[in-house]
């Protein structure tokens, strides 16, 4: 393992991974507990600047449905759907 290229140079970029890199993965499942304990502890630090806001909002099953079937990302597709509607608005009253 000694032997084994940095991932990151000296500029502070991930260097392209290799076949001998891919070869050194392991599922989190197969990792001893020390590093599965180790990964767990790893949290995201707060946003430096928040650009959404998190609220509560009641929206009728159908139009949850509709998004959620869309896929991953379906709630910046709500947000995305509100903003066209938002901008639509302020064009007829302009």
């Amino acid at each position: 393992m000694a032997s084994r290229k940095p991932l990151i140079d000296d500029d502070g970029e991930v260097r392209e991974l290799t076949a001998a890199d891919s070869a050194e993965f392991r599922p989190f499942l197969e990792l001893p507990e020390s590093e599965k304990k180790v990964l767990r502890g790893l949290k995201r630090g707060p946003q430096k600047a928040p650009t959404k806001e998190l609220i509560s909002i009641r929206l009728s099953p159908d139009v949850v449905q509709a998004f959620r079937a869309t896929g991953p990302g379906w709630q910046s597709r709500v947000d995305s759907v509100l903003k066209d509607s938002l901008k639509k608005k302020a064009k007829r009253t302009a």
